[in-house]
């Protein structure tokens, strides 16, 4: 298992009571994909988060971040450093301080579409 697959593996962990709960589109040894079954304006669902393996990273993404900012709030720096763009961040290595530390944004995240009825 290279050190990507290992990283895939812990993230996918975080995301995947959620894709068990939500609408999971896609999910094999290099991708999980969610959606909610909340239908927006343009007919499509809304996304909740994914987990990819890319070229030389993981990528998790988590769209509630990007509908809230504010539960970035309180991120910690290491964390805020792996973000890229609004709503996902990088991880070229396992980092459990920081995983931990998604996991709960991630749980945030899901409260969060929930008190807005997306969920």
């Amino acid at each position: 298992m290279t050190d990507l697959e290992s990283v895939f593996k812990e993230l996918r962990t975080i995301m995947l009571p959620y894709a068990e709960k939500l609408v999971s589109i896609k999910d094999d040894a290099t991708e999980l994909y969610v959606d909610t079954a909340h239908i927006q304006k343009n007919k499509k669902p809304l996304f909740f988060g994914a987990v990819q393996i890319k070229k030389a990273y993981v990528s998790f993404h988590l769209m509630p971040v990007y509908i809230k900012p504010e539960l970035l709030e309180g991120l910690s720096p290491e964390l805020k450093a792996r973000m890229q763009g609004k709503s996902c961040f990088n991880f070229a290595a396992s980092d459990k301080t920081l995983f931990k530390e998604l996991a709960a944004l991630t749980k945030a995240g899901y409260a969060s579409y929930k008190e807005q009825g997306f969920v």
